[in-house]
């Protein structure tokens, strides 16, 4: 029962017309998400009590994969909904509550409240656990904080637990600090660096074959994409989040997400969040913008006041892909020319637990060079690529 088990097989809006063209490689074949590949995983789901850790984005098809197993007839007794809720609409920390599915009668419940992790109770009445939610490839997002406590709580409970696999639209590269665990967090759940280069599956087996979760080796299988490598450009069908709306914005959030640690708006409360940044004080007024709450931000950093600063909104997305790394310009030009340089890191301490690590604030306010700063990062780098490459399902 105990024994780690991996199967293993061979437009989102706002985007741009060419950006919202079929996900296909070179050689133009279609790249084929694991939810999509039914006939693998669905047998382990005939005549057993399902539950589901999904989102907005757990589709197949045009169809979400609730309605997919329901019209199956598979029996779903648990949904378990992470940040952003199952619809996916909810704004950035918004706490989500327990509820019901209309359709299938199950209950919802949140892994985002009251609670990170299921309960044993929550498992009781689940035979097999189902995880399909498109992540974005960072440590900081949280959706991958919900994939560690799940597969601990399924290990525990005996729980088979399988992985419906997406691809990584940041799968292309491997970058920034390793999480220093004194700072180990909800945005920062193990030891990985700000991009670790790795698909849900292959996370999911990283954390289970290294042991950095609890209750002993799972019951797990994961399910395969098809035609997919680390260096296949994929455009995300669906944006995973409120505050990352294209795949502009979801190419820059490893780079522009430190500074939601500052006092540096970075357009929450716009139309193009992780695409702008700015503050009222910053010493520059050829862009500027106003954040106002919306969808994705209640309660918006700087509300109602004229943010100067950058707009990175014509930036070519392929051209951001060939990047494969963070850019650290971004914060380091903003900081020097900051007037306040006492009130730019926010008092919190939120700015480390982003970036995994005590030093980079300090490398920042000591005037270090963004080449001096990155070969501080490269011994423990190189050691999670080295775990990383036992895990990949996937050609780099």
């Amino acid at each position: 029962m105990t024994a780690l088990l991996l199967l293993v097989a061979g437009t989102l809006p706002g985007q741009s017309a060419a950006a919202a063209l079929p996900n296909t490689t070179e050689d133009n074949k279609q790249v084929i998400t694991g939810a999509e590949r039914m006939p693998v995983w669905l047998p382990y789901l005939r005549g057993k009590r399902a539950g589901l850790v999904v989102n907005h984005s757990s589709r197949v098809g045009q169809q979400h994969l609730i309605d997919t197993l329901n019209n199956l007839g598979i029996c779903v007794s648990r949904i378990f909904a992470p940040e952003h809720g199952l619809r996916g609409g909810e704004a950035d920390g918004a706490l989500i509550v327990d509820g019901q599915d209309r359709k299938t009668g199950a209950p919802v419940v949140s892994l985002y409240g009251k609670k990170r992790k299921p309960s044993p109770e929550d498992l009781d009445e689940v035979d097999v656990v189902v995880f399909d939610i498109q992540d974005v490839g960072v440590r900081f997002y949280t959706y991958i904080s919900t994939l560690y406590y799940v597969l601990e709580a399924c290990a525990e409970q005996y729980k088979p637990l399988i992985i419906l696999d997406r691809p990584d639209p940041n799968g292309h590269y491997v970058d920034g600090p390793v999480l220093d665990m004194r700072l180990r967090s909800f945005v920062g759940i193990a030891p990985l660096p700000i991009v670790h280069g790795c698909t849900v599956g292959e996370l999911a087996r990283l954390f289970a074959g290294e042991h950095w979760t609890g209750g002993g080796p799972p019951m797990l299988k994961v399910i395969p994409c098809l035609n997919y490598t680390h260096q296949t450009p994929y455009n995300l069908p669906v944006k995973p989040s409120p505050n990352l709306p294209n795949m502009r914005a979801i190419l820059l959030y490893p780079s522009l997400c430190l500074f939601e640690g500052t006092s540096v708006s970075v357009g929450r409360g716009t139309n193009s969040q992780f695409q702008v940044y700015g503050h009222p004080d910053f010493p520059r007024d050829s862009f500027w913008f106003v954040p106002r709450p919306n969808e994705g931000s209640k309660y918006p950093p700087h509300e109602g006041w004229v943010c100067k600063g950058y707009n990175l909104c014509d930036l070519n997305i392929n051209a951001l892909r060939r990047e494969h790394r963070i850019d650290l310009h971004y914060l380091l030009d903003f900081y020097r020319q900051f007037p306040n340089k006492a009130d730019f890191f926010l008092a919190s301490g939120y700015f480390d637990r982003l970036a995994g690590t005590y030093s980079l604030r300090r490398q920042i306010e000591a005037g270090m060079t963004e080449a001096e700063i990155r070969n501080t990062w490269q011994e423990d780098l190189e050691a999670f690529k080295a775990i990383r490459n036992k895990y990949l399902l996937y050609p780099d």
